[in-house]
């Protein structure tokens, strides 16, 4: 069956949801894709800090707010995933429907990265997880791992000392997170920052995470440290499987955008983590969500 809709925004995270605020403000119809929990990435955090005008919120209401608010002007929220978009603005999706759009928003995000280890693949949903905020509980009193040095590894870290005996975090090299982050980090007694030390390998007893083996990058000397769950934060890959017949990628997998989110196919338009950009922030998706909103009820009025 074929749905038409005035913008059609693949993705319903901050950038998907700030766009279809936006469109729907406009006068425009919207139909919102999106395979998993409307707010993208805000349902695995914790706590948002950084966001303009709210000192702290947890990521799962923000979400909630940002949804409710896309729906309550008249966008819709479709549950499905985009198989295949053409130039002719045509969305194919694994719901069997095909949804039409004037112009289309691309805000698809990014994917976490793996460790590409042995024994990560078959532990997932056995002891390794990228949401610290869903998997959590599951370790009470135990001892887990994050891997990264980042913003996501300490705060999802920190997150975790609530159920967790003892939080090990495994940095390659330096701490890359904020200041603040790195302090809080530094006073809870439950967790312990390791320097210089990259995991090779995840263990298990046939049915669930009992440790990981490491190796110190300073001597290349290896050991096994005992844990219960190991919670990767290495870095995000872009999610553009759908597009990329388009040509509209670049050599990361990320689309180039002008500043009023065009692409290089006119009426496609990017917004978010997807994007090429430098800072990847709900601040900044919902920004650019905003932005390609506006450019997008622009150009229909000029078709």
């Amino acid at each position: 069956m074929e749905r038409q809709f005035d913008v059609v925004i693949i993705g319903g995270g901050p950038a998907g949801l700030s766009a279809a605020i936006y469109a729907s403000r406009a006068g425009l119809s919207v139909g919102i894709l999106e395979n998993y929990a409307p707010g993208g990435k805000l349902v695995k955090t914790y706590h948002i800090e950084n966001y303009p005008g709210i000192i702290s919120a947890e990521g799962t209401s923000l979400a909630m707010d940002l949804m409710n608010h896309a729906l309550g002007l008249g966008a819709e929220l479709i549950t499905a995933s985009a198989l295949h978009i053409d130039e002719n603005k045509h969305v194919e999706a694994d719901d069997g429907n095909t949804y039409i759009g004037k112009a289309i928003i691309l805000a698809t995000g990014t994917v976490e990265r793996k460790l590409n280890i042995p024994g990560e693949e078959k532990n997932i949903g056995r002891g390794v997880s990228f949401c610290a905020i869903c998997d959590g509980a599951f370790f009470k009193n135990k001892v887990v791992t994050v891997i990264g040095g980042g913003n996501s590894a300490l705060e999802e870290g920190l997150y975790l000392t609530q159920f967790a005996c003892k939080v090990n975090v495994l940095v390659r090299n330096e701490l890359r997170a904020d200041e603040n982050l790195r302090i809080e980090a530094a006073n809870n007694e439950k967790m312990e920052i390791m320097k210089k030390i990259v995991p090779l390998e995840i263990l298990d007893d046939g049915t669930k995470v009992t440790g990981i083996k490491v190796k110190n990058v300073l001597n290349d000397e290896e050991s096994v440290m005992e844990t219960s769950a190991v919670f990767p934060y290495v870095g995000n890959d872009p999610i553009n499987d759908c597009f990329k017949d388009l040509g509209i990628i670049d050599e990361s997998g990320y689309v180039p955008t002008d500043e009023e989110m065009r692409t290089s196919v006119p009426g496609i338009f990017a917004a978010g983590d997807i994007r090429k950009k430098t800072v990847r922030q709900v601040v900044t998706a919902a920004s650019d969500g905003a932005i390609a909103a506006q450019s997008a009820f622009h150009y229909i009025k000029q078709i």
